[in-house]
């Protein structure tokens, strides 16, 4: 049925939004020759052609509000889920990947029996079967991508009843980055970059130069004696030298230890110790916002081992005093140009060996560290080709590091789809980021929703031309359903793909695809190959299916997941992620726990309301509660006890993060409240992470404890907003 208030929009309405009234005058004649001509459409059908022939992205978004609200003023969310933003079309439809694949995918005997030939139909039978057949559907989708094996694999899976020892691919040799750099044209795009400085003069590499110049790293790292397995640290801004680094790691049969160039000293040097790393690579500064900022200072101060070091400015050299042992990027290579002129081969693996140790906080001091293989940037590339529908003829730009799972994500997303990556080297908070992707005619962008809440708030990406976008990708942290929709209206209307997943899982498990309606701030469905319960508080359990019900509950995961991590080197893999976990219903296997709490919507959408368990995801980043407090407890005098707790923001988006603190005995707050809050911003900023922002300080007498005497953070995540300091 037709919204009503869309048809009885009057003019002061429309002018409260900001625009002219000659403006006003013209929208309300186009509202009118829709609903018209159109007068027996529905809802989505109405705002679908609202969205394309009456707004602008450059049009106040309150005007966007006002008609996206009016549009779907009679639609019953409680019955109907959450009204679409976006809907496909069935050219669309057509042109994505999963549309292909259906029609040449040759799958068990239910797909044969139930498929019905149109692809937005068939799809929850599709991703049934990808759950159901790991070996159907995961051989066929390798097939499709094009992954190149030195030896193939006997098998997709061979199954244990301990998921820690079901092997994926076995029998199989291979080179993740080989397979990512070879069986494409190596004369395709690979690597587009820009820096900050000049957003609109764009450099090149085709996929062939970047495998050559790979390859030459590779060369460099055994003449300097890294032998295959050994690990290597990379702390720096992903630049395309570092993407290119990245890469040759993985070539030597190296792996590379990821940490986020924003991290402290102390925070570094956990990670090298915990990691064991051998070498580092990391740059001599950062530029960014057209300052400089150390980093080999940090390097150095966590007492790093030898250190490979990068210019910020090539033209300029290393601008840095380096240690004994450590050496520049340029003579690292020229020492390993003769291995790399006899021609270096890559390092064939097996699918277990490590490419990458990347770290996740949980819920103790030491944060977790989670090694990725072979087998992980599969996934990567599968949730990449699945649900981002990235082409050979694509650009993909997602503003990362390589200390994230997302830097890996993107590097293997791209290039095992024959995409090309695009690497911004500068803020992604400024307009300078905006212009390199209408220059560059990005078609993926991805973002974290912070960064689309600065955009909004700022007015930065005003006036650029964004029409070569397809989609964007957003994950990280929960977003705001209006910052979704404004980023929607951004790019003309294009939809936000929600990813939502974890380090340990390398990709997501819930997402959506271009095949079905997106609603801001929602899911569309699970990951494929991703069999995704939900537990109740108490332990019923609301598995995803074509007829669950709206529920709320934590998640669970059923084995076999692709790419999820089976090991860790500082943990019980098995301890932390399947102990005390039921099995599924119906004598199905253990689940794996993971800790985030979702909603089930009607019309079988979901919505990601948060961390169940003691961490918290802070502008994209997750961290442990006792990570932040042991800042706090060792930077500021006067503290006894302190719980760090992330609060969700009312109406959805990123946690807000509250310190509960008790001071200690005769201490005072001193010259007042709001230096407490300071003091514990700057204990976390130098001694943890700068971009952790503290929303608000509660004075406390004292910690809601256990009988066992641990702190019930979730009491203090739940009580109403106290005073704020």
């Amino acid at each position: 049925m037709l919204s009503t208030s869309l048809r009885d929009l009057r003019l002061p309405a429309l002018l409260d939004t900001g625009i002219s009234r000659k403006q006003a005058a013209k929208v309300l004649g186009e509202l009118r020759h829709i609903l018209e001509s159109d007068a027996g459409s529905d809802s989505c059908q109405v705002w679908q052609r609202v969205s394309k022939e009456v707004l602008q992205p450059d049009d106040p978004f309150a005007l966007h509000q006002l008609l996206y609200k009016a549009t779907y003023h009679a639609w019953q969310p409680t019955q109907q889920g959450p009204p679409p933003a976006w809907l496909p079309t069935a050219d669309s439809v057509a042109d994505t990947n999963l549309a292909a694949f259906m029609q040449t995918f040759q799958g068990p005997a239910e797909w044969e029996r139930g498929r019905t030939g149109d692809p937005a139909h068939d799809l929850p039978l599709l991703h049934r079967v990808s759950c159901q057949d790991s070996e159907a559907f995961w051989g066929a989708v390798l097939r499709r991508l094009r992954i190149r094996f030195a030896r193939d694999p006997d098998r997709v899976l061979e199954q244990a009843d301990n998921p820690d020892e079901s092997r994926w691919l076995p029998g199989a040799r291979l080179n993740a980055a080989e397979a990512a750099l070879s069986a494409r044209d190596p004369d395709a795009p690979a690597l587009i970059w820009a820096s900050e400085a000049a957003p609109a003069v764009l450099r090149c590499l085709s996929r062939g130069a970047v495998r050559r110049r790979a390859l030459r790293v590779a060369a460099a790292l055994r003449a300097a004696g890294h032998a295959p397995g050994a690990r290597i640290a990379m702390n720096g801004p992903m630049t395309a030298e570092a993407v290119v680094a990245y890469l040759g790691v993985v070539l030597a049969g190296c792996a590379v230890v990821g940490i986020a160039d924003s991290f402290s000293a102390a925070e570094v040097a956990s990670r090298l110790r915990i990691s064991e790393a051998s070498a580092i690579i990391t740059q001599d500064v950062i530029l960014r916002g057209g300052r400089q900022h150390p980093l080999f200072a940090r390097v150095a101060d966590a007492r790093a081992p030898p250190a490979i070091v990068m210019p910020a400015q090539p033209a300029r050299g290393v601008q840095v005093a380096l240690r004994p042992g450590d050496v520049s990027w340029t003579d690292f290579l020229a020492a390993g140009e003769e291995a790399a002129a006899r021609g270096f081969e890559p390092h064939i693996a097996d699918p277990d060996d490590a490419t990458n140790i990347l770290f996740s906080s949980g819920t103790t001091g030491e944060p977790k560290a989670i090694p990725w293989t072979h087998v992980t940037p599969l996934r990567c590339a599968a949730d990449s080709w699945a649900h981002l529908d990235l082409h050979p003829r694509d650009v993909l730009a997602w503003p990362t590091s390589l200390g994230w799972m997302m830097g890996p994500f993107v590097i293997y997303g791209a290039l095992m789809t024959g995409a090309a990556l695009a690497v911004f080297q500068g803020s992604p908070l400024e307009r300078p980021f905006g212009e390199f992707v209408a220059a560059a005619r990005v078609t993926q962008l991805g973002v974290v929703p912070a960064l689309v809440r600065v955009w909004r708030g700022s007015g930065c990406m005003q006036g650029l031309d964004w029409s070569a976008l397809r989609c964007f990708a957003s994950t990280g942290e929960t977003s705001v359903p209006d910052d979704s929709l404004w980023l929607m209206a951004r790019a003309g209307y294009r939809p936000v793909m929600e990813v939502c997943g974890g380090t340990e899982l390398a990709g997501g498990y819930m997402a959506s695809t271009l095949l079905q309606p997106q609603s801001p701030s929602t899911f569309s469905q699970p990951a494929f190959g991703t069999r995704l319960v939900l537990l109740g508080p108490g332990g019923e359990q609301s598995a995803h299916g074509p007829q669950a019900r709206p529920f709320t509950g934590e998640i669970a995961l059923a084995p076999p997941l692709l790419g999820a991590s089976q090991r860790l080197l500082n943990r019980d893999h098995f301890a932390v992620y399947y102990e005390g976990m039921p099995r599924a219903e119906g004598g199905g296997r253990r689940l794996r726990r993971h800790g985030d709490e979702v909603e089930r919507l009607p019309g079988g959408y979901y919505r990601a309301l948060g961390r169940c368990d003691d961490t918290m995801n802070l502008g994209g980043i997750k961290v442990s509660s006792v990570e932040l407090e042991r800042s706090v407890a060792e930077g500021v005098p006067g503290v006894a006890e302190v719980a760090a707790v992330g609060v969700p923001r009312q109406g959805g988006g990123p946690e807000r993060l509250v310190l509960h603190v008790v001071l200690e005995a005769g201490a005072r707050v001193h010259p007042g409240p709001a230096a407490l809050l300071k003091a514990c911003q700057a204990a976390i900023r130098e001694r943890l992470n700068p971009l952790f922002r503290v929303d608000r300080v509660v004075l406390r007498e004292s910690l809601p404890r256990t009988a066992s005497n641990k702190v019930i953070r979730r009491l203090l995540r739940d009580e109403p907003p106290a005073a704020k300091l």
